[in-house]
C-alpha cells in the first residue's frame, strides 16, 4: 500500500509518531488509509448536510477495515457568485480543487479516496484529481434538493423562481408579494438546485462515468438512501483498495461516451463539455469537442427537466434514474466498469421498469437530437455550444443584428434598462477563459432575456459560458476567444449575425476583407483583474474547446 511509505520501518518512527500525536491507534497502522475530501461549507445549500454524511462515510470506511482521513476542499456556490466579481473565481476553482485533492493524496500517501462532493465546478475538480492520480476513488455526490411547495401543487425551482422572476418583475409581469413568495419558496433546503442544472448534471454524468454508485447521481439530499449511499461507498473504497481498481480503469472511452449520450438524452447542462473534456484530458482519453455533435445527431433527447421542462430531479429518481436513462437508451449504451462492481450493462439488466412519462422511449422522443449541438461559423472557427434543448422552434433559425457589450455587467444594464429589442443579437465578449479571466457564467442576462419575454426574438452570443439553469437561444463558449484576437473581438453594433442550429452554423455576415481589416485594426485590452491568482489563471488557462484546463495538466 501507498501508506507504506509512511507507516513502515524503523526509518518512519517520526512520521508514526506524528500519525499517533492525530490519534491514530498503533493497531491502525496498517490498515489502508482513506482520505475523504469532504467540500462541506455552511455558505452553500448543496453542501450544508455533507457533515451528516461524512460520518456515514467515515463508518463505511471503518467497517470495511480501512482508516478514514477528513480534510477540506472549497467550494463556491455559482448562484451566490452571480453577476459580480464572484464569479471569475467558479471556473477556476476546479483547477485549485484537483491540485489541492492531488497534494494531499501524495503529501500523505494515501491509499484511496473518497470525494464528497456536489456542486457545479467541485465535482469535475475532484474527479480531475481521481484521474490524474489514479489511486482507488469513489465519488459521493450529496444529492439534489426537494422542489419548492406552493398553493394548488405549484412547485417552486431556483432558477425560474428568482432570476426569471425577478426579470419578469422588471416587466411588470409579476408584482413585488409574488416576488417575494418566489424567494421565499425557490429553495427549500439542503440540497443542490432541484433541476437538469450543472451540479445536478455532473452528478448524474459521475455515475454514469462509473465513479459512484448506483442511485448517488439522483438520490435526493435528505433522504435516507443517500446516507445508505455514502456508507456503502466508504466500505466499498476499502474493497477497492484491496482489488487496485483505480479511476483509469473505468473512466475509458466507452465510460465517456456513455457519459456524452446521457446528458444529450436529458439535455443537461452545457458546461458539462468544458468539464468531460477536463476529466477526459486527466485521464489520457482522447475526446474531441467533434464527439459530442456527432453523438448528438443519433442520440434523442428522452427527457423533458426543469429548467426547460417540467420534470424535477426528484420525479427523474423515481422514475429510473441513470440506470433509467442507460435502459431506455438500450443498444447505444457500452459496457463499461464501474466502482460498484458490475459492468454498466450489468446493472441497467437489473432494471425491470422506467416511468416512460418522465423518461421517454426511443421510439418517442421529446426531441429527435440530443440536447446539446456544436457550431461553428467564421464566428466560431474552432466551436461553440447551445444548449439546443432550452431553444423554441422558432428560434433555431435566427437572423439579427449585433448589440455589443465587452462586460457582462454592460449587457445587464442594456436588458434591464430596456435597450435592447426584438431582432437583437447581444454579444457578450472578453468573458471566456483569459479574458474574464474565469469565463464567468452568465445566467442573469439569460434569464433577463426569458423573463423580459424576449426568448423568442433575441439571441445571445458569448465567449463566456452558461448556467445550466440556462434556456433560450444563448450560444456560449466561443473559440477562439476574443481575448485571443478571436472573430468575436470583431463583431461591431449594426452587424449582422445567422444562427442556424440544425445546420450547425454560427456567422458573421461581414465580408473577409473588412474582418480583415478590422482584425489588423484590433488591439488587446489590458487584463480585468491584474493581481492575485486568477491574473496567473489567465496567463497558462486554455481555450474552451479544449475544456479550459490550465497548461500542464496530467
Amino acid at each position: 500500500m501507498r501508506s507504506a511509505t509512511i507507516t513502515r520501518g524503523i526509518e518512519r518512527t517520526p512520521h508514526r509518531a506524528l500519525l499517533k500525536g492525530a490519534g491514530v491507534p498503533q493497531s491502525e497502522m496498517e490498515k489502508p488509509f482513506i482520505g475523504v475530501a469532504t467540500s462541506f461549507t455552511d455558505l452553500i445549500p448543496g453542501h450544508v448536510g455533507m457533515r451528516d454524511l461524512e460520518r456515514f462515510i467515515e463508518k463505511g470506511v471503518h467497517s470495511g477495515g480501512g482508516y478514514a482521513f477528513f480534510f477540506g476542499i472549497p467550494g463556491v456556490c455559482d448562484g451566490i457568485a452571480m453577476g459580480h466579481k464572484g464569479m471569475h473565481y467558479s471556473l477556476p476553482t476546479r483547477e485549485l480543487i484537483a491540485d489541492m485533492v492531488e497534494s494531499i493524496a501524495e503529501a500523505h500517501r494515501l491509499d484511496g479516496l473518497v470525494l464528497l462532493t456536489n456542486c457545479d465546478k467541485i465535482t469535475p475538480g475532484m474527479l480531475m484529481a481521481a484521474a490524474r492520480l489514479d489511486i482507488p476513488s469513489i465519488v459521493v455526490t450529496a444529492g439534489p434538493m426537494m422542489a419548492g411547495r406552493g398553493a394548488e401543487g405549484r412547485r417552486y425551482s431556483f432558477v425560474t423562481d428568482t432570476f426569471e422572476a425577478m426579470a419578469r418583475y422588471k416587466a411588470g409581469v409579476i408584482d413585488g408579494k409574488e416576488l417575494q413568495v418566489c424567494e421565499d419558496n425557490a429553495c427549500p433546503g439542503m440540497g443542490s438546485c432541484q433541476g437538469l442544472f450543472t451540479a445536478n448534471t455532473m452528478a448524474i454524468l459521475t455515475e454514469t462515468l462509473g465513479m459512484s454508485l448506483p442511485r448517488c447521481g439522483t438520490a435526493l439530499a435528505v433522504s435516507a438512501l443517500k446516507r445508505r449511499i455514502a456508507f456503502a461507498s466508504g466500505e466499498k473504497i476499502v474493497d477497492l483498495v484491496r482489488n487496485n481498481v483505480t479511476p483509469r480503469q473505468i473512466l475509458t472511452r466507452e465510460a465517456f461516451e456513455n457519459a456524452i449520450r446521457v446528458d444529450l438524452a436529458l439535455g443537461g447542462s452545457s458546461n458539462t463539455v468544458l468539464h468531460l473534456l477536463a476529466i477526459a484530458h486527466e485521464a489520457g482519453v482522447d475526446l474531441p469537442l467533434d464527439l459530442f455533435d456527432i453523438l448528438s445527431r443519433e442520440t434523442p433527447q428522452l427527457a423533458s427537466m426543469n429548467p426547460a421542462g417540467g420534470h424535477f430531479m426528484e420525479d427523474l429518481d423515481v422514475a429510473g434514474g441513470v440506470a433509467g436513462v442507460l435502459k431506455q437508451l438500450g443498444s447505444k449504451v457500452k459496457d463499461s466498469k464501474t466502482v460498484f462492481g458490475l459492468s454498466t450493462l450489468e446493472i441497467v439488466s437489473g432494471i425491470e421498469k422506467v416511468d416512460e412519462t418522465v423518461i421517454h422511449p426511443l421510439d418517442n422522443p421529446v426531441k429527435k437530437e440530443g440536447g446539446i449541438a456544436v457550431l461553428a461559423g467564421n464566428l466560431a472557427p474552432d466551436g461553440a455550444i447551445v444548449k439546443q434543448s432550452g431553444v423554441s422552434d422558432v428560434m433555431m433559425r435566427f437572423t439579427g443584428t449585433a448589440r455589443c457589450f465587452d462586460s457582462e455587467e454592460e449587457a445587464m444594464a442594456a436588458l434591464m434598462e430596456g435597450r435592447i429589442s426584438s431582432g437583437d443579437v447581444v454579444v457578450i465578449r472578453y468573458e471566456g477563459p483569459k479574458g474574464g479571466p474565469g469565463m464567468r457564467e452568465m445566467l442573469a442576462p439569460t434569464a433577463a432575456i426569458m423573463g423580459l419575454g424576449l426568448g423568442d426574438s433575441v439571441a445571445l452570443i458569448t465567449d463566456g459560458r452558461f448556467s445550466g439553469g440556462t434556456r433560450g437561444p444563448c450560444i456560449g463558449h466561443i473559440s477562439p476567444e476574443a481575448a485571443e484576437g478571436g472573430p468575436i473581438a470583431f463583431v461591431r453594433d449594426g452587424d449582422t449575425i445567422s444562427l442556424d442550429i440544425p445546420n450547425r452554423r454560427l456567422e458573421l455576415l461581414v465580408d473577409d476583407e473588412t474582418l480583415e481589416k478590422r482584425r489588423a485594426e484590433w488591439t488587446r485590452p489590458e487584463p480585468k483583474i491584474k493581481r492575485g491568482w486568477l491574473s496567473r489563471y489567465a496567463s497558462v488557462v486554455t481555450s474552451a474547446n479544449t475544456g479550459a484546463i490550465t497548461v500542464g495538466g496530467n
